[in-house]
């Protein structure tokens, strides 16, 4: 399977929202593979690059990305939301117990859910979540 494009190459082809430096290392923060960040997270790396971001700011822009569909939130369990910028392939997630570590997963197999357990509801999408532990954290234990 391919590596998805990157968060800022898909903003950087948007002709609906400004791309403006606050946005762009708060974009640049979700760099690399199995990144599900917080808003905490998001700031202390988009500090490295701009000192004087601010956590409002970057709850705004991630509310923004979100609104756009560019970042799906994620409740791992764990407390605060994560933020996932792999929204264009179906994807499952793995996340270890221990530590919080999550990676994106490709889970074999369709889930349904039968009509009858519907209670009315037009499904339009779901998310399974896997739970475990790494192998740092089980060697841990």
């Amino acid at each position: 399977m391919a590596p998805p494009e990157s968060l800022v190459e898909r903003l950087r082809r948007r002709t609906d929202w400004r791309l403006t430096a606050q946005r762009r290392v708060v974009a640049e923060a979700f760099e690399g593979a199995h990144v599900h960040l917080t808003a905490e997270e998001v700031l202390d790396r988009a500090r490295h690059r701009m000192p004087e971001i601010s956590l409002a700011t970057v709850y705004n822009t991630l509310n923004e990305l979100v609104a756009l569909g560019e970042l799906q939130p994620l409740q791992s369990g764990r407390g605060r939301p994560r933020y996932d910028p792999n929204t264009a392939q179906r994807h499952d997630h793995l996340v270890c117990l221990g530590c919080g570590a999550i990676h994106d997963v490709h889970a074999r197999g369709r889930v349904e859910l039968p009509q009858a357990e519907r209670f009315g509801h037009e499904v339009v999408a779901h998310e399974t979540i896997f739970k475990g532990y790494c192998p740092r954290c089980r060697r841990d234990r």
